[in-house]
C-alpha cells in the first residue's frame, strides 16, 4: 500500500474484511507487541526452569492481549482507520476495552515481581524500581477513581470534540500517541478494578463495581451522540477518499453504533471477571479461617464451653 507523509493511504479501495485483515505494520506496535511476548515468555521460562508454576490462563490471555493490538495496528485495519470513522472506532475500543482487560488478567506485574532477581544488598535493580513505582505517589493518584473515571470519560468527549483529534491524526507520530493513549488510559481505568496485580488502590468487590458501572454509561452516551448527529462532527473524517464508496455520515452513525455496543461487551467481561475474584477470595479467607481454627484447636468454642460449664458450677 502507497502511504503518505502521515501514514494514510489517500486511493484505499472499498473496505472489506479481507483488506483490513492484510498485514501492514506499524512499526512502533509491531516491535513493542513483539517485545512484550517475548519479556513475558522469558519470564514464563524462567519460573518454569526453577521449578515454579505459572497459570496457563493467565499467559494465554497475556498473549491474546497483545495480538488484539497487533491485530488492530499491524493490519490493513490501521490504514483504513486512518480515514473511515467505523474502523477508526473498532481500534479504539479495542484497545482501550479489550485488550487492556485480557493484559491484565495476565498479571504481568506480578510475574515481573516473580522472575526478576533481587539486586545485591544496598542497590536497585530492575525488580526493586518496579516495586518503588507500585508503591509511588504517582501511582496511588494515577489508579484512583477520581483520576481514572474522569481521564476514561475525557478520552471521548475532550478529544473527539476538539481539534486535538484533528492535530494527531495530522501525524504519524501524534496517530501512534494518541493509541498508546487509550491503551494507556484502559490500563489505569480497568487495573483497580478487575486487575490480578497488586496496585496501591484496590477498594472492596462492590465498590469496584460501582467505579466500572460509574464510566461504562459515558460509551454509550457518545455512541449515542454520533448516530443520532445530522453532520459530520470530527472533520478528520468529513471528506473520506471517494475510492472507498462511503458517507461520512453513515460512516459517523456506523462509528457510533460501535462505541454504544462495545460499552456493554467489557462491562460484562469485567463483571464475569470480578464475581470470579470475589468467589475465589472468599474461598481463600474460608480455608485461612479453618486453618487458623486448626492451629488454635478452636478456641473460641473452647472458652464458650468453658462459660457455659462454669455457669453450672456449684455454687453458681
Amino acid at each position: 500500500m502507497d502511504h503518505s507523509g502521515h501514514g494514510t493511504t489517500m486511493d484505499l479501495p472499498p473496505f472489506t474484511l479481507e483488506r483490513g485483515l492484510a498485514w501492514s505494520a506499524d512499526p512502533f506496535f509491531l516491535v513493542a507487541c513483539l517485545l512484550g511476548l517475548a519479556l513475558y515468555g522469558w519470564a514464563v521460562v524462567r519460573l518454569m526452569r526453577r521449578g515454579d508454576k505459572w497459570p496457563v490462563g493467565r499467559t494465554v490471555s497475556f498473549f491474546i492481549g497483545v495480538l488484539s493490538i497487533g491485530l488492530m495496528m499491524c493490519t490493513g485495519l490501521n490504514d483504513y482507520g486512518m480515514v473511515m470513522f467505523s474502523v477508526h472506532m473498532v481500534q479504539h475500543m479495542v484497545i482501550s476495552m479489550v485488550s487492556p482487560i485480557l493484559v491484565l488478567l495476565g498479571a504481568p506485574v506480578t510475574l515481573a515481581l516473580r522472575a526478576l532477581p533481587p539486586a545485591a544488598r544496598g542497590r536497585k535493580g530492575p525488580r526493586e524500581l518496579l516495586l518503588m513505582l507500585l508503591h509511588s505517589r504517582y501511582m496511588r493518584v494515577v489508579t484512583h477513581p477520581l483520576f481514572t473515571i474522569p481521564m476514561f470519560i475525557a478520552s471521548l468527549y475532550a478529544l473527539y470534540f476538539t481539534p486535538l483529534f484533528d492535530f494527531l491524526m495530522g501525524s504519524q507520530v501524534g496517530h501512534v500517541a494518541m493509541m498508546v493513549h487509550f491503551f494507556a488510559v484502559g490500563l489505569i481505568f480497568f487495573w483497580p478494578i478487575m486487575g490480578v496485580d497488586p496496585g496501591p488502590h484496590r477498594p472492596g468487590y462492590l465498590m469496584r463495581m460501582l467505579e466500572l458501572f460509574a464510566g461504562m454509561p459515558f460509551h454509550a452516551f457518545f455512541g449515542i451522540a454520533l448516530m443520532m448527529a445530522s453532520t459530520p462532527m470530527v472533520t478528520s473524517f468529513q471528506n473520506p477518499p471517494d475510492s472507498l464508496g462511503i458517507d461520512a455520515l453513515s460512516d459517523q452513525n456506523a462509528a457510533g453504533g460501535i462505541a454504544w455496543a462495545f460499552s456493554e461487551i467489557p462491562s460484562v467481561l469485567v463483571l464475569i471477571a470480578l464475581l470470579f475474584q470475589w468467589y475465589a477470595s472468599d474461598q481463600r479467607q474460608a480455608k485461612r479461617t479453618d486453618r487458623a481454627a486448626d492451629r488454635n484447636g478452636d478456641k473460641e468454642l473452647e472458652a464458650y464451653n468453658a462459660y457455659l460449664t462454669s455457669l453450672h458450677a456449684p455454687g453458681k
